[in-house]
């Protein structure tokens, strides 16, 4: 029998026009949107270019030519082609709303996607994890919006992977009511990989294609070391952190870091700890995966419950339409019980997103709940 499939990384590329369409005249000039310029795409608002990716020649690249990238009947049809039982769908144009300098234009943006969001994927339920964007311009717009999304049955909401300038770093008590709030209310904390970051494109020279995307690996890591050891998650116990698309390989290695130099450099840590760097990456950090084997092999180290396997639809790097033979090949060699598996691929997304489905909860009651 087939094991039950959580992607817990693909997108989904919202209008192009989402926000020119729905932000008042005031705000209009921050509005994000795409436009092609001669063999490239440029993301931008009235005044400032944001991010421009030249085109590439092959235009299953970047998932152009996926059913689902923008109609969600043809999403149904490519997940069940892939063998995807559920997902969660993080945004396109909405990962570079941290872009935006103006807090009441990136907060009207993020209420407009949020929105988008849950009207888009509100009739599948049984099929989508929704996740909203947070605005982080100022805190207590994020607790505003962070509420009124969790009135709309939202588990998951995105924070930037890299706190832009003028922003708190994540080892900031600033950030502490934000993460007790989300905690409370049952909500995940989604850092995916490139939000906040000025570019991802660093280098230009021989490997920069390698190099780029394998640097990504960096937001992760350096934002769950700024949250683990600066107390962050350590003070706010209830709060779950996922990190997204930036490999999973790296968990272990940072955790044992951390717990070596936390001993051996006593004298200086400040602030102390209530329990080791590791133990509270098991508690509270997860990471989405696609193709790393050493983070299965390494599992004693972080938990198996640190791990949601992820098929980055529709993007080039991602596993569609082979994921299954990427699953298979995930395992093999590595003594792994069935039940890691399990968990590994579907079961340990389902229970941090307190997602509802049908293989997961067989009485119908649940589902509709």
């Amino acid at each position: 029998m087939k094991p039950f499939i959580f992607s817990a990384d693909s997108h989904v590329r919202e209008p192009n026009s989402l926000f020119l369409d729905n932000l008042p005249a005031s705000l209009k000039q921050h509005a994000v949107h795409t436009i092609k310029d001669g063999d490239a795409l440029v993301t931008k608002t009235e005044h400032k270019t944001i991010f421009k990716l030249r085109l590439a020649k092959n235009p299953d690249f970047g998932g152009a030519t996926r059913l689902g990238i923008h109609d969600l009947g043809g999403r149904l049809i490519d997940m069940e082609k892939d063998g995807i039982d559920a997902e969660i769908a993080f945004p396109s144009l909405g990962l570079w709303l941290y872009a935006i300098d103006d807090e009441d234009a990136e907060l009207a943006q993020c209420e407009i996607y949020n929105d988008w969001n849950n009207a888009y994927f509100s009739g599948h339920l049984n099929r989508f994890v929704r996740c909203g964007v947070l605005p982080v311009r100022n805190l207590k717009y994020a607790e505003q919006e962070l509420r009124r999304i969790a009135t709309l049955g939202f588990t998951a909401v995105m924070l930037p992977s890299i706190p832009m300038t003028g922003i708190p770093k994540y080892n900031d008590e600033a950030w502490d009511p934000l993460f007790r709030l989300a905690g409370d209310l049952g909500i995940v904390f989604v850092l995916h990989t490139g939000t906040g970051a000025e570019t991802v494109v660093n280098e230009r020279g021989p490997g920069a294609a390698v190099i780029n995307y394998s640097m990504q690996m960096n937001d992760g890591i350096n934002a769950i070391m700024y949250m683990v050891s600066g107390g962050l998650l350590d003070r706010n116990p209830k709060a779950q952190v996922a990190v997204i698309e930036c490999g999973a390989s790296w968990l272990a290695a940072i955790a044992e870091r951390m717990d070596e130099v936390y001993v051996a450099h006593d004298i200086f840590v400040r602030p102390k700890l209530s329990m080791m760097p590791s133990e509270i990456i098991k508690r509270q950090v997860t990471c989405s995966f696609q193709h790393d084997r050493a983070c299965i092999m390494s599992r004693s180290v972080t938990g198996t419950r640190a791990l949601m396997w992820a098929s980055d639809y529709p993007h080039a790097e991602g596993t569609f339409p082979h994921s299954q033979s990427v699953i298979e090949g995930l395992f093999a060699g590595i003594d792994i019980s069935e039940q890691d598996k399990i968990d590994i691929l579907g079961g340990n997304a389902a229970r941090l997103f307190r997602f509802k489905h049908e293989i997961l909860n067989p009485n119908p009651q649940l589902i509709a709940a």
